[in-house]
């Protein structure tokens, strides 16, 4: 019995690329350079500044001016968190019907709550959210299930009757480590790999699939 629905935020519950793209781009306008093609940008969204800073400038932790940049980069896209964002097609449609069928569902996201909250708030989704687990609110992050259990104890509900929902492995690995049932998005970013392999339960291609799993 599926009582309660969780979803990845970025590349599965909304949209995040063009404006994760747009605070890199802002970054690469500043020191003159040219701009990267969201395409290029789009694919590693999953990965949050380290992937999208790796793609705008070669850099990744630990190389000099990482962090700097990196700070730089979250300051840019918190004053502009919400320009292009949008949820999935389909996406609004299941929260209702989760919605009227009293299915709670929230968020499990890798995102600094100081970003997700916001974001979900100029979306609309912050009051609907039964939960929203930030990368920071526990002392783990996703691929380890510390942020999934949190979710389930914040809903009161069974981890085996939570249904977790993510486009990276990360995701499926961090619901499988939790005993949640896993569903891996064919529209989210994947980062270049492959759904079939990460071991989710199911795997879909729009929203609506995922009502048909509970």
């Amino acid at each position: 019995m599926t009582a309660a629905v969780l979803f990845d935020l970025d590349g599965t519950f909304a949209d995040t690329a063009p404006d994760l793209g747009r605070a890199v781009n802002a970054m690469r306008s500043a020191r003159g350079l040219p701009p990267v093609a969201l395409a290029d940008t789009r694919r590693v969204t999953s990965l949050g500044a380290r992937g999208l800073l790796g793609v705008g400038f070669g850099i990744a932790p630990g190389d000099t001016n990482y962090d700097a940049m990196r700070a730089e980069f979250l300051d840019i896209y918190e004053n502009n968190l919400c320009c292009d964002t949008t949820l999935f097609p389909g996406m609004a449609e299941l929260v209702d019907r989760l919605e009227q069928r009293t299915i709670v569902w929230g968020i499990v996201t890798n995102k600094a709550e100081r970003l997700a909250r916001p974001l979900l708030q100029q979306l609309g989704y912050d009051r609907r959210a039964a939960c929203i687990i930030g990368g920071d609110t526990t002392a783990h992050m996703k691929p380890h299930p510390a942020p999934l259990l949190a979710a389930a104890r914040a809903l009161n509900v069974a981890p085996r009757n939570c249904l977790y929902v993510g486009d990276d492995q990360r995701d499926i690995e961090a619901g499988r480590a939790a005993a949640m049932r896993t569903v891996a998005v064919r529209f989210g970013y994947l980062n270049g790999s492959h759904p079939e392999n990460w071991g989710a339960d199911a795997i879909v291609s729009t929203p609506a699939e995922i009502e048909n799993l509970i």
